[in-house]
């Protein structure tokens, strides 16, 4: 069974003719199929007789999705890390000022950073990114609704009632996470962030596991993950490797920085994955990779590749060089593998990480807009 899709006509002739109207004289043409998409979607949840509160919440949701792009849009060709931890650190600890200490350092390199607005740990990151390489993302709590002084009224933060419009926001607008100790809430965002890369629910992105020397939070939980869950079946070998444990703040940032090294971004189009790269590979390179990979392939080799024309029909950084796999589409863990082997065979020291794009995973249509 697959998921429902949004449905393009309401299925009357009297108001579709008045949708195509409205949206004539409304916005730019260029998304008119998905934004009348939107609007049958809401006269269908009319015309089910879908409760009030359930309106609410779809209504509340998009709203702070809209919220969301205002704020971060004026930034998109900056990369961003996003930095979670427990609000209780105080500014006296080790933790807080660790992280202090990575987010300066990350901004030194070109970098945003994105934090939960709060105190101890968020606050912690945005006092060391400086307020104006600072991205707050708030949440509205019964015991507390106000972001820091260190980020309050700036342009760049965001609130939010709902968690799930939060985290989806968190997700689309960073490059990389580092997940400093914390309580329930960093640990589900750790869990939640792990398992959206393991199942390909979210795109391939640098994870760094930070803590201070000394510390057993990291490591505990890395024990727990080994002995527990890998040695049951329960995940595989690989996905282990989905993230980096250090004490060292230089050891994060490099990690980080390097996943851009050679390798940009990906995009599916048509059953294929394009790996869209900063230089192209040599032969040599691209016969290790089919040696070194071919596990995560459905079908074929690695290959060069020309932009396809659904990346041609959207300017879609069409000045990269490609590579173009069948991916197997479950092989995620392999495929952030892959990813740091081309910038080990292709990388060099980046200075520029602008422009990144991401796609979040294979989409059961690809094809050019229809009216």
């Amino acid at each position: 069974m697959t998921a429902p899709r949004p449905r393009k006509t309401y299925g009357e002739e009297s108001v579709d003719r008045q949708l195509s109207q409205l949206l004539a004289s409304t916005g730019d043409d260029r998304n008119d199929d998905l934004v009348r998409s939107m609007v049958v979607t809401a006269l269908d949840m009319d015309a089910a007789d879908v409760d009030r509160l359930e309106l609410k919440i779809a209504n509340q949701s998009l709203a702070e999705m809209l919220n969301a792009w205002r704020v971060f849009s004026p930034w998109d060709d900056k990369p961003k890390v996003s930095i979670f931890g427990s609000a209780r650190t105080k500014a006296d600890q080790p933790d807080y000022q660790l992280t202090s200490k990575f987010a300066a350092a990350m901004s030194q390199r070109g970098w945003m950073t994105i934090t939960g607005a709060g105190p101890g740990i968020m606050e912690a990151g945005i006092e060391g990114a400086g307020r104006e390489n600072a991205f707050g993302v708030n949440i509205v709590l019964p015991f507390e609704q106000d972001a820091v002084d260190a980020i309050a009224g700036d342009e760049k933060l965001a609130t939010f009632r709902y968690f799930f419009t939060r985290k989806l926001t968190f997700m689309k607008e960073t490059d990389a996470f580092a997940l400093v100790p914390g309580g329930f809430g960093t640990l589900d965002e750790t869990f939640e962030l792990l398992t959206l890369v393991q199942t390909g629910k979210s795109y391939p992105v640098p994870i760094v596991l930070l803590d201070h020397e000394g510390s057993s939070y990291w490591s505990s939980l890395r024990t727990f993950i080994d002995s527990e869950l890998g040695s049951a079946g329960m995940i595989s070998s690989a996905d282990t490797g989905l993230y980096l444990h250090t004490h060292d703040v230089n050891e994060a940032v490099n990690y980080i920085c390097s996943f851009y090294s050679c390798y940009h971004s990906i995009r599916f189009v048509k059953g294929r994955l394009m790996v869209r790269l900063r230089r192209p590979l040599s032969p040599q390179a691209l016969d290790t990779l089919n040696d070194e990979f071919a596990d995560l392939l459905a079908t074929g080799r690695i290959e060069e590749a020309e932009p396809t024309s659904a990346e041609i029909r959207d300017a879609d950084h069409l000045d990269m060089a490609r590579l173009a796999l069948h991916f197997d589409n479950r092989s995620f863990a392999r495929l952030v593998a892959m990813i740091r082997r081309v910038n080990e065979l292709g990388g060099s020291d980046v200075e520029n990480t602008s422009g990144l794009v991401h796609d979040f995973g294979p989409h059961p249509d690809d094809s050019p807009p229809t009216g």
